[in-house]
């Protein structure tokens, strides 16, 4: 009785250890790309991520979580043996712990999961050798490290691309973003709806079917919409989106652009046009220097730096959007392994399912929150400054890509990563500018990180199997 009761508290303390490191490493990323786009502050993301993801961790963290063995290793041979389940489900939460400790102090950005996941592959190995790991569900695990980055990577891409086409690019940035803005707003709030509503509510015991989801979340993007088209119509223009004046810069663009298509007309012309057209070309030449000396280019820096300030507000929307389904889903990953120990200390056997109690959901929620507050700049400072420079408009291209790819593979159930997802959609952006907008040594980085989190965690898993087994035995 009294090993239970020592282990209860040592089991509560790796639990808070892993929940500290999830809000240094893996909130991190929610937060990452609006404060390296200058939308928010570090300490304005600290003090939103702090309520968004410890009121989605209490109030929509899931009521019941499947244990996470069942699904990876067979601990059939285990349950007579409660005592080195629970050492061994320790052994496996400290090490990922520590795998992830050790990754936020380079600044590296992996996946919590595939950190659990590989401590638990170590124990299960350990325990019942490589027969007693379930290798078809370690294989679709491996197969997301792929897809969920690429996917992101690629609906980022085209997102900043249409941006740039319709917007960064327009004739009138601030007028094209006052047209598009309000659709895009209701895009979000539908989506990000959709997003809590598939997964459920989690504690509320309150799930929608199919239909009712698509139907909330519809409703919900015309709301949107209609109310940020009233406030955009109501929002006076900035005084250079009034400019009319013919010296703006994308008039002296459009002129140099026509020069470069009269001399490709005059290359391809006969000599009876020629001359006509090199006469038009001399015009141009002298009207485009004319215009070059009277134009004003801060009158363009203007324009882009209010299209940026709208974005920046539409980024916080999805920053806090992806904080709060966070909150809800991933406390799961410090918190489920510490009620299962807690349900087979206090039954004396190995549990099924087993509750998460309210308690217990807050308990990891500050953790959370303690973590990112404390640790959490190292690896927001990686995302959003070290892999390509970013604005608002891309950090929000890269926060939606992300969020959507999520979506859709939470929707297919396959399992997926919110650090893959969120790399591979900043990444799509920075292609979307060019290859030599990334920065390809924090790439290799990263990528090299992801390898080898799996067999580092459960390397880690097997010494901290021993070393506990021998304080406890």
């Amino acid at each position: 009785m009294e090993l239970f009761s020592f282990l209860d508290i040592a089991i509560l303390v790796i639990g808070f250890y892993m929940a500290w490191n999830i809000g240094a490493n893996d909130v991190s990323n929610a937060m990452g790309t609006s404060v390296g786009s200058g939308a928010l502050t570090m300490r304005n993301a600290v003090i939103i991520a702090a309520i968004l993801e410890f009121s989605g961790a209490f109030f929509l963290g899931a009521n019941v979580t499947e244990t996470i063995q069942s699904s990876l290793i067979d601990t059939t041979q285990l349950m007579g043996d409660p005592t080195t389940l629970v050492i061994g489900m320790c052994g496996a939460l400290l090490a990922a712990s520590l795998w992830l400790q050790f990754a936020s102090y380079f600044g590296l950005p992996v996946s919590t999961t595939h950190a659990i996941i590989g401590a638990m592959l170590g124990f299960g190995g350990l325990m019942g050798g490589m027969q007693g790991i379930y290798w078809d569900e370690v294989g679709s695990i491996a197969l997301s490290w792929i897809l969920s980055p690429i996917f992101s990577g690629i609906v980022a891409y085209f997102l900043f691309s249409l941006l740039q086409k319709k917007i960064l690019f327009a004739m009138n940035p601030t007028m094209a973003t006052r047209r598009f803005l309000p659709y895009l707003i209701g895009v979000v709030f539908g989506t990000f709806t959709l997003s809590l509503l598939f997964n459920g509510l989690g504690s509320l015991s309150i799930d929608f079917t199919f239909p009712q989801t698509l139907l909330i979340s519809l409703l919900v993007t015309v709301f949107a919409t209609l109310i940020s088209l009233f406030i955009v119509r109501r929002t006076p223009e900035p005084a250079s989106a009034l400019a009319t004046v013919a010296h703006l810069p994308h008039t002296l663009i459009s002129i140099d652009k026509a020069i470069k298509h009269l001399r490709r007309v005059r290359a391809a012309s006969d000599e009876g046009s020629k001359d006509e057209i090199s006469r038009l070309l001399n015009e141009m030449q002298v009207l485009a220097k004319q215009m070059r000396e009277k134009t004003d280019f801060s009158a363009r820096t203007s324009e882009y730096a209010v299209v940026e300030k709208w974005f920046g507000s539409l980024q916080i929307i999805s920053a806090c959007f992806v904080a709060f389904a966070h909150g809800a889903n991933d406390v799961a990953n410090a918190i489920g392994p510490v009620a299962v120990v807690i349900s087979t200390l206090s039954h004396g056997a190995v549990q099924a399912s087993s509750p998460i109690p309210v308690w217990l959901l807050a308990f990891g929620g500050v953790g959370i929150v303690i973590g990112l507050a404390t640790w959490g700049w190292r690896v927001i400072e990686t995302i959003g400054k070290k892999i390509t420079e970013l604005t608002p408009t891309r950090g929000f291209c890269a926060e939606f890509g992300a969020a959507l790819s999520i979506l859709i593979a939470s929707k297919l159930g396959m399992p997926i990563s919110t650090t893959h997802c969120l790399v591979g959609a900043v990444l799509g952006v920075g292609m979307a500018r060019g290859i030599r907008a990334l920065n390809l040594g924090t790439l290799k980085d990263i990528i090299l990180s992801w390898i080898i989190t799996i067999p580092a965690s459960a390397l880690m898993s097997i010494l901290c199997y021993y070393l506990l087994k021998a304080i406890f035995t």
